[in-house]
């Protein structure tokens, strides 16, 4: 392959990834580092290094508008930011240290757990959630206009602390594998924080960038990041975050979920099976 069909492909595949990460709060990595890696043959840690550099980028393309939309939670966003950031630091520099081998089962096992908590049906019940008193202290509920809909829909926030927990593994796999997360963090927030699940992606993709922008020092000063591969690889990512952005108010919440779920499964069987291999 010449280095302009790799600029193109790389270009394309990242264009499709910005776009599914925008909208399932994903941050793309979790596409493109399978893509570059299966379809490409790019080293994992030249992959991982490209997908540090596109999740900022969709961070930036998507987060701005689902802020100006008040999709974006964004004091659950900085109570967690804390504990991702954390976790992206510890990450990166646990990356450096295993195998190229361990980083694709590490990553095959992650998406499949998420993929099977996804898959869990939430249960449906008219009661509020479980009271927290530090969401009521931190002010965490909030309400959005969902467009699907027509409506305002509100809602509370429980179990904050658990979420914390939760983000700081969700950071150090980001740190890791270079996946911004989202496959963690929406879960997390979807089902143990309670929040709509267009919310989670839209405060996922706020996120995701401040924990990549954490570890991708670490990738720099390593080598990891290719400006050949990072660069068009942003670039796609950009406008494909961008145009996901606008989708995502128009599309019914199920089919976010159901798109969110297959896209796991397919990825999570893909990268384990190449582990092994």
């Amino acid at each position: 392959m010449t280095p302009v069909e790799f600029t193109l492909a790389a270009f394309a595949i990242s264009l499709g990834a910005g776009l599914l990460g925008s909208l399932l709060g994903l941050g793309g990595g979790i596409v493109l580092v399978p893509a570059l890696t299966l379809l490409l043959h790019l080293d994992i840690r030249y992959a991982v290094g490209a997908s540090i550099v596109a999740v900022i980028a969709t961070s930036s393309g998507a987060a701005a508008a689902y802020v100006r939309e008040r999709m974006t939670n964004l004091r659950v966003a900085m109570f967690l930011e804390l504990a991702t950031t954390a976790g992206a630091i510890t990450g990166a520099y646990l990356a450096g240290v295993l195998a190229g081998r361990w980083l694709y089962l590490i990553f095959g096992i992650v998406m499949g757990y998420s993929t099977l908590a996804m898959m869990r049906k939430r249960r449906r019940t008219v009661a509020p959630p479980p009271p927290s008193h530090l969401a009521d202290r931190l002010g965490l509920h909030d309400h959005y206009y969902d467009e699907a809909l027509g409506s305002e829909v509100a809602y509370r926030v429980t179990r904050p602390g658990l979420g914390l927990g939760l983000m700081y593994l969700a950071g150090t796999t980001s740190g890791l594998l270079g996946i911004g997360s989202g496959a963690l963090k929406v879960p997390a927030m979807d089902l143990g924080m309670r929040l709509p699940i267009k919310v989670s992606t839209a405060t996922s993709n706020f996120m995701i960038g401040v924990t990549a922008a954490a570890s991708a020092g670490v990738y720099l000063s390593r080598g990891d990041i290719n400006p050949f591969v990072a660069a068009p690889v942003a670039a796609g990512v950009l406008v494909g975050a961008t145009a996901g952005s606008r989708l995502l108010g128009r599309i019914q919440s199920s089919s976010i979920r159901t798109l969110f779920v297959v896209v796991l499964l397919w990825v999570s069987v893909e990268m384990f099976l190449k582990g092994l291999r």
